[in-house]
């Protein structure tokens, strides 16, 4: 079997990023006809067109868009061989890091993040997957993701992780609630209904853990799959809402109409840690996101503690 050409690689990389033969062409100094017979020498390699003119417009067929991901990869890691720490130029990298990230660190370090990438590495882009049923440590595995940041949770034995924040819970009501007319008390919590946050819609949370020990029942009403949603339903409302202590507290800093208090009965803390395959522990771009973020989530830890109503 004939060694392949990398360079159709690279070149393919760069057509399926540009979806241009001339952009290509302009990115890899070559003219465009030097480009379209590259172009040629792909499609012999694959037995696939790759792109289809569709108008003026070229679209990728539906093998490249799988090949997309595997290319990009396998050029990252390509380049990485004949690059020292000193050489790569983290403002002229283009690369794209997929995360999979609670809502939480989202809420809180997307925005300060996003500041230090446009300073440090400006060509870059964060791509946010969503959770899925798929098993996370196999998504770090197969490289379908980069970054893994969740609660705290066995992993495979390989996957590297890092602690980066504790958060708790919080209650969580619009600011004149009723609730806050007296003592915050486990008969009090259990008279006005809840909202509970699920991605997978579940209507039971560690709220529900912690209450049966009292034997104590909440009446779940509203069931949401993201924290947002549940915040804006408070607003004209008397539901009670359950939230992770950080993700509560930056929605207060934002200036929404809400209060919080601590919960009769305290809920287990909550570890929050960053993951990723030891296949990038030694790349430099990767080792800014991660570090990055691990200094971004250490600024922060006194805030909440600031702004939870006593």
């Amino acid at each position: 079997m004939a060694r392949p050409d990398l360079n159709l690689l690279l070149a393919l990389d760069v057509l399926l990023d540009e979806g241009s033969v001339i952009g290509a062409a302009r990115r890899m100094n070559l003219s465009p006809p030097a480009m379209s017979r590259t172009l040629s020498r792909i499609r012999e390699a694959l037995g696939d067109p790759v792109f289809e003119q569709v108008g003026r417009k070229l679209m990728p067929t539906p093998k490249a868009l799988a090949l997309r991901e595997q290319v990009r990869q396998a050029v990252a890691q390509a380049t990485q061989v004949f690059a020292s720490d000193s050489e790569i130029d983290l403002k002229s990298l283009d690369r794209r890091f997929n995360v999979r990230a609670t809502d939480e660190f989202l809420s809180i370090y997307l925005g300060q993040l996003l500041g230090a990438m446009a300073t440090d590495m400006p060509r870059a882009m964060l791509r946010f997957s969503p959770e899925e049923d798929d098993v996370d440590e196999e998504a770090l595995r197969s490289g379908r993701i980069d970054l893994f940041i969740s609660g705290s949770r066995k992993l495979g034995q390989e996957i590297r992780v890092q602690p980066l924040f504790t958060t708790t819970f919080v209650g969580v009501a619009r600011v004149d609630h009723p609730i806050f007319g007296g003592d915050v008390t486990l008969e009090r919590i259990t008279r006005w209904e809840h909202i509970n946050v699920s991605r997978r819609g579940k209507s039971i949370g560690p709220i529900d853990t912690a209450l049966e020990k009292y034997g104590v029942h909440r009446h779940v009403s509203l069931i949401v799959p993201n924290p947002y949603t549940a915040l804006f339903a408070l607003q004209d409302s008397d539901l009670l809402l359950p939230l992770p202590k950080h993700l509560a507290s930056s929605a207060l800093a934002a200036g929404l109409h809400i209060r919080l208090f601590e919960l009769p009965t305290p809920l287990e803390t909550v570890l929050l840690t960053q993951a990723w395959h030891p296949r990038l522990d030694s790349d430099p771009a990767h080792r800014w996101l991660r570090n990055t973020i691990h200094s971004l989530c250490n600024e922060y830890e006194t805030l909440a503690k600031k702004l939870i109503t006593p």
